[in-house]
C-alpha cells in the first residue's frame, strides 16, 4: 500500500515538472532561479530574405541582477533572436548563469503566448556595489547596500515572488493632548 501511494506521488511529482516544462515552451523555469531587470538597451534588428523577416537584435545595455537575495548592477552585450525588451515596473526576466559572471541566459516570453518563451544570452560586465534605478523618471546609480535596505523595507523580492514593492503603513499619530488642557502639544515646535 505504501509502495503504490509513493509510486503514485512520484509519478503526479514528474508529471507536473514535465507540465511545467511542457508550459514554458520547452523550458524548465525551476532551472531560471535569477531575476533581471533591464533598465535601458540599444540595439540594431538584422533582417534576411525578400520578405524582410527579423533574423536577429544585437545591442548593449544596463541592467541589474537579482541572486541569493543581493541586487548587483552590470552592463551587458546581446544577440537575440527576438526583441529584447525594457522591464516594466518592477517586473523582471526569468534568469540563469551560463557563464558565472561572465554570460546570463534570460527568458523572453513571446507576444501573444503567455507561456512560451524564447531564449537570450547577455554577456555581462559586472558593477561592485552598485545598483541601477530610476527616481523620478531620471535614470542613475546608487550604492547596492542602500537599495538592498530599500528592498527590505518595502518587501521587494523578485526571486521568491515579491514582484511588487509594497509600501510600509503609515507611522501611527502621536497622541493630541486633550482640549482645554494648555498645553502646546497641539503646535509644532518652532512655528510661528
Amino acid at each position: 500500500m505504501v509502495r503504490t501511494f509513493l509510486r503514485v506521488l512520484i509519478g503526479l511529482a514528474g508529471s507536473l515538472l514535465l507540465s511545467a516544462t511542457a508550459l514554458a515552451g520547452g523550458h524548465n523555469l525551476a532551472e531560471y532561479p535569477l531575476r533581471v531587470h533591464i533598465f535601458q538597451f540599444s540595439g540594431y534588428s538584422h533582417y534576411s530574405g525578400q520578405v524582410r523577416s527579423l533574423e536577429a537584435v544585437d545591442g548593449e545595455g544596463r541592467a541589474n541582477l537579482y541572486e541569493n537575495g543581493q541586487p548587483r548592477g552590470f552592463e551587458f552585450k546581446y544577440r537575440c533572436g527576438e526583441r529584447l525588451r525594457v522591464s516594466e515596473g518592477f517586473e523582471t526576466y526569468l534568469a540563469r548563469w551560463k557563464k558565472p559572471g561572465k554570460e546570463i541566459e534570460i527568458l523572453l516570453q513571446q507576444y501573444g503566448k503567455p507561456d512560451s518563451y524564447d531564449t537570450c544570452d547577455l554577456t555581462v560586465l559586472m558593477k561592485e556595489n552598485v545598483v541601477y534605478s530610476r527616481h523620478n523618471g531620471v535614470f542613475g546609480e546608487m550604492p547596492a547596500a542602500k537599495f538592498k535596505a530599500w528592498m527590505e523595507k518595502v518587501q521587494y523580492d523578485p526571486e521568491h515572488g515579491k514582484n511588487e514593492p509594497i509600501q510600509p503603513p503609515a507611522a501611527p499619530a502621536a497622541p493630541q493632548a486633550p482640549q482645554g488642557t494648555g498645553t502646546s502639544a497641539a503646535r509644532p515646535t518652532g512655528s510661528q
